[in-house]
């Protein structure tokens, strides 16, 4: 019997427990290949695969490495490179992605887009543990207006548990889309739009710049791939509108797992009474 297996797990993986380490038990013989060794691709097709991903997608992805996710989740980040200060005037469209939270932070960041790049250019972050208040929904409904600002705001991206506060936009006549909520290949997407440069995170984003330097993997042993959950609320609705939005462009996107986003509504603001998107 001749298997081919593609790495895309850690090291708990049931065929990296069963076969890779008792491969002499059941009399297989275990070969290591890599993209190095398909003759059909050219260098220039494997540098652009090679620069799409880093740390632990890099040792799985192009090194073929059985390993644990483990450091930094977006470890290729530098803010003194990758923050510039945003766009002057106005840009092409807007969207808004919320992650939200009562008891826990409520991270809202304003979208804009330029030339087939999105700009994270303003952000709304509230921590009640911080100041003892917790707002309601209509408080955050009249934050996010302030944030929205003359923008014509083609739609919201939230958290997709967030039901009254998803009731409470709509009521407001926004336009809300239920976030693609998948972590792990949300990540992958989110990273690979990072690296490439198709979305921008602008210096004025004070808290999503102080999550990204902390957002670490779980590396306790529990078998499964997920980042900490600490330092998350800025990089969650980052990684809402990178799914769910930036990535549906497909600008040059060599990311494998960007068809697993749904595509976003069209069209500027609207009413969207109730309706289930």
């Amino acid at each position: 019997m001749v298997g081919r297996f593609l790495i895309r797990e850690g090291t708990h993986h049931w065929f990296y427990l069963e076969w890779i380490l008792n491969a002499q038990q059941h009399n297989a013989l275990h070969l290591h290949f890599t993209m190095e060794d398909n003759p059909s691709l050219t260098e220039q097709v494997r540098q652009r695969y090679r620069s799409s991903y880093s740390g632990t997608f890099y040792r799985r992805f192009i090194l073929g490495e059985w390993t644990a996710a483990k450091g930094l989740v977006y470890d290729f980040f530098d803010p003194a490179r990758d923050a510039p200060a945003p766009p002057e005037g106005e840009l092409e469209d807007y969207v808004i992605s919320v992650d939200y939270g009562t008891a826990n932070p409520c991270s809202f960041g304003l979208w804009g887009l330029r030339g087939g790049v999105w700009y994270r250019v303003e952000e709304y972050y509230y921590a009640s543990r911080r100041t003892g208040v917790q707002l309601t929904d209509q408080e955050y409904t009249a934050a996010l207006r302030c944030l929205a600002g003359e923008h014509a705001i083609r739609c919201i991206v939230a958290d997709p548990s967030a039901a009254s506060f998803i009731a409470a936009l709509r009521q407001e006549g926004y336009h809300v889309v239920k976030a693609d909520n998948e972590v792990l290949s949300g990540i992958r997407i989110t990273a690979d739009l990072l690296k490439s440069g198709r979305i921008v995170i602008c210096n004025g984003c004070k808290d999503c710049l102080r999550e990204i330097a902390l957002y670490r993997w779980n590396e306790d042993d529990t078998g499964r791939d997920a980042p900490r959950k600490e330092n998350d609320h800025a990089m969650d609705d980052m990684r809402y509108f990178a799914v769910t939005i930036a990535a549906q462009a497909n600008i040059g996107c060599e990311n494998p797992f960007c068809s697993v986003a749904r595509k976003p509504s069209s069209g500027g603001f609207m009413a969207n009474k109730g309706v289930e998107t």
